[in-house]
């Protein structure tokens, strides 16, 4: 009986560590903020990208976690921003957590006089074309202030035709409040750019960016922002199904603006999110 017991607990530990090992193996981290970029202030491999005014940026620690802490005093619009390259048709599922604490009044996408938000995470694609500056499709989800959830279009600014956006959480979600998102970003891609090569990605993603805006309202912004990763785990995919806020994405009937200002470099990373 000792023998047997000792061989189902051996059986269960092996069973459980290829479990895990899976799992880590379905799960590509873009960031886990850390002790250590308290003290740099900005975290390891990104960079702070300014547009306008003076960013404030910080790691803070809430539960024993790290996170990024962002705010926008009303007249100031930035982000950090890093190189990041995935297959998305194999890691499907972008996931990471944030929390608003205070939302731009009056911030609306839908307007480029109003276009404020607490917090904007961008995925950027391979261009599609030649000349990269205008052939380079981004994808926004943003936390916005007016805009209804699951709205998505065009960016309003000038230049944001493969800018596209999807509005996760407005006005209606409790700020001071930590959410965890999950988006099935290859899906995203395929409808918001049906329009473009058939809505297939041409290549591995170039970066990320993290982003606050308040200069167009004058009204101050403030946010948090959590681990971010990819994932091809059954149960994010799952999840990102149940929790999806937009049930069939197109296209707002918004005029598409002349040619985007989001480039690639050399080495591909987002560079001109607008204003």
């Amino acid at each position: 009986m000792k023998k047997i017991s000792v061989l189902i607990f051996c059986l269960a530990f092996l069973l459980l560590a290829a479990f895990s090992s899976r799992a880590e193996f379905a799960m590509l981290p873009v960031t886990k903020f850390t002790p250590a970029d308290i003290l740099s202030g900005i975290p390891a491999g990104w960079k702070l990208d300014k547009k306008k005014g003076l960013p404030k940026v910080e790691i803070k620690k809430e539960n024993n976690q790290f996170f990024l802490y962002l705010k926008s005093a009303g007249d100031s619009s930035f982000g950090l921003q890093k190189e990041f390259n995935v297959d998305v048709k194999k890691y499907p599922v972008l996931c990471w957590r944030w929390k608003a604490n205070k939302l731009p009044t009056g911030g609306d996408i839908r307007q480029s006089a109003t276009d404020d938000q607490a917090l904007q995470l961008y995925v950027a694609f391979k261009p599609t074309g030649f000349p990269a500056m205008t052939n380079t499709p981004v994808i926004g989800y943003i936390w916005d202030t007016e805009a209804p959830k699951g709205w998505s279009g065009r960016s309003p600014q000038t230049g944001g035709d493969k800018l596209r956006y999807i509005v996760l959480r407005n006005q209606t979600d409790q700020t001071g409040q930590w959410f965890t998102e999950r988006r099935n970003l290859y899906k995203d891609y395929k409808k918001l750019f049906g329009d473009v090569k058939g809505g297939e990605p041409q290549g591995l993603t170039t970066g990320l960016q993290i982003h606050i805006n308040s200069q167009h309202t004058g009204n101050p912004a403030e946010s948090l922002i959590g681990e971010i990763y990819f994932s091809a785990d059954p149960r994010d995919i799952a999840l990102a199904e149940a929790a999806r806020e937009v049930k069939d994405l197109k296209i707002s009937a918004v005029k598409p603006p002349p040619p985007p200002r989001i480039s690639a470099a050399k080495k591909p990373i987002i560079t001109n999110v607008p204003k």
